[in-house]
């Protein structure tokens, strides 16, 4: 635990240092004049464009390793967790916070109306599969968490593109909701509407002061390698937010400009049967239950005692259903782009279903 560092995100390996460029500056009075003209055309493409927009900043250069290691910070991969139910929440509780979060400034999405609509509809994906039951800072967290990796360098320049990061890998998703199946639930309409509330909310400038500059979390039941190697924020609900250390995790690190160019993938259907699958074999046959029962509570469940459903029995009777991709791709894709068989649907219709 005191070994907290991530080497490939050392600063001085990925932006050149002062006195690499300080012998190719022109004469003082040329910088000034092109500092001046550079003002001046900025100020002027903001004018033609309308609207207000953020401060532009020079571009941050980061290492492809660098982009590489930290797209695997993630718990999709199962060889990064190394400890799961009460023993993770335990070991979760034992790493100290780190010093208080700065505020990130806030974020105006500025984009054609089709754009906003799509980064609409993935900050709402992402609030809803992610933390539709966690209170309500703790969705504004979430979606705190997805606009600040848009701002980082070391992450795509898109909301849909940092939501989606991963979803067609073997392993490695970013947000599980777009590898494990989820979408293929129609969400709860109510949930929904408060989900795309807080969205809303995010892109049109509200902040969630509490997670400052984080661009991690999990559940608090699970321990990833990496929580030892990141700051420890501050828990909402079940889930813990983190940061990077030192430079990387400053606001002023968050310098990445916003592509205003969004892009829901078509999911692999075949990849992502084939996982599903290959994720029921690992779990291996369910042991201490009676046929035609539900199966035995475990550490890792997240039931109230009192509900009726249980966990479900999947070795003996009940079966995911897992789409054929050259039969259903059509509506999976209804259902992730939000089309008319996609739409959320009440919770009076869902018990119908």
């Amino acid at each position: 635990m005191n070994a907290r560092t991530l080497p490939v995100l050392d600063l001085a390996d990925l932006v050149p240092p002062p006195a690499a460029v300080a012998g190719r500056r022109p004469l003082g009075a040329i910088l000034i004049l092109l500092l001046v003209l550079a003002c001046g055309i900025a100020a002027l493409a903001g004018w033609g464009r309308g609207g207000t927009r953020e401060p532009v900043q020079a571009p941050l250069r980061i290492d492809l390793a660098a982009a590489q290691t930290v797209a695997r910070l993630t718990v999709d991969d199962k060889s990064q967790i190394i400890a799961a139910g009460i023993d993770a929440e335990a070991r979760n509780a034992a790493i100290p916070f780190a010093a208080g979060a700065t505020p990130m400034r806030a974020f105006h999405l500025l984009a054609p109306a089709d754009t906003a609509a799509s980064a609409l509809r993935c900050l709402t994906q992402a609030i809803y599969y992610e933390a539709a039951t966690e209170p309500l800072e703790g969705r504004r967290a979430v979606a705190q968490v997805v606009l600040n990796r848009v701002r980082h360098p070391a992450y795509p320049k898109s909301v849909c593109g940092v939501v989606y990061q991963g979803a067609n890998l073997n392993t490695g998703c970013q947000f599980s909701f777009t590898c494990d199946g989820a979408l293929l639930r129609t969400p709860m309409a109510g949930p929904w509407r408060e989900a795309e509330q807080v969205a809303r909310e995010a892109l049109a400038g509200r902040v969630e002061p509490e997670v400052g500059t984080a661009t991690h979390y999990h559940a608090d039941y699970v321990m990833p390698r990496w929580a030892f190697e990141m700051d420890k924020i501050v828990q909402l609900g079940r889930h813990l937010f983190y940061r990077f250390e030192g430079s990387w995790g400053r606001p002023a690190f968050f310098a990445g400009a916003y592509s205003a160019h969004e892009f829901i993938p078509a999911l692999d259907l075949t990849r992502l049967r084939a996982r599903l699958l290959a994720a029921r074999s690992e779990a291996g046959p369910a042991e201490g239950f009676a046929p035609g029962l539900t199966v035995a509570p475990q550490v890792t469940d997240r039931h109230a005692e009192n509900d009726v459903g249980g966990r479900i029995d999947m070795t003996r009777s009940w079966r995911p259903s897992i789409p054929d991709p050259t039969s259903d791709a059509s509506r999976y894709r209804a259902i992730v782009t939000g089309d008319a068989q996609g739409a959320p649907v009440s919770e009076e219709a869902a018990k119908t279903q």
